[in-house]
């Protein structure tokens, strides 16, 4: 009976061996044909990222007082729209046009606006903690009051923001021309 059980043993021990060799051999197949035969990756942009509704249907709206938090405007015509008191914490505004919008009292913390044109817009008394502003046009915009502090501008553009600057944010008590660092 010695003799058995000793051959039972070498028998699982033959058995497991050739179960790993499989699981090792099965593996090395498919990493090679995963590596001559690789998935088609695909990157999201923010070109992908739009709203249902046409660029003209925008224009023009009223978003007042709405929580908009995490929307995504991108590459659309928002000129005029009215977004006064919105809550409009980590929205995005890529590519889009705000020229003469209304964001008096808006909070736009954590929000990205690339490539935005806020020409004309109105930013008083507006929250923009955190914001990344990269690339987005401010010329004749109204901040007085607007809160800046963490931003991420341009510096020609934190240039023409100081040159108009003034006021204290009614929410958070920051000066405008300290939150942009001005000089």
């Amino acid at each position: 009976m010695g003799d058995n059980s000793g051959n039972v043993e070498v028998l699982r021990f033959i058995n497991f061996m050739m179960t790993k060799r499989w699981q090792v051999l099965a593996g090395l197949i498919l990493a090679m044909v995963l590596f001559l035969f690789p998935l088609e990756a695909q990157a999201a942009s923010s070109s992908t990222i739009s709203r249902s509704a046409s660029s003209d249907q925008l224009s023009h709206q009223d978003f007042s007082g709405q929580s908009l938090i995490a929307a995504e405007f991108t590459n659309v015509n928002l000129k005029n729209s009215n977004f006064s008191h919105a809550n409009l914490r980590g929205g995005v505004f890529n590519g889009s046009l705000l020229q003469g919008a209304n964001l008096h009292g808006a909070d736009f913390s954590n929000g990205i606006a690339y490539l935005a044109d806020f020409k004309g817009a109105d930013l008083s008394d507006a929250i923009l903690v955190e914001a990344m502003l990269l690339r987005s046009k401010f010329d004749d915009v109204d901040v007085t009051g607007a809160d800046f502090t963490d931003a991420i501008l341009d510096r020609p553009q934190v240039t023409k923001l100081c040159a108009h600057a003034s006021g204290v944010n009614s929410k958070t008590g920051v000066d405008t021309r300290e939150s942009l660092g001005c000089r």
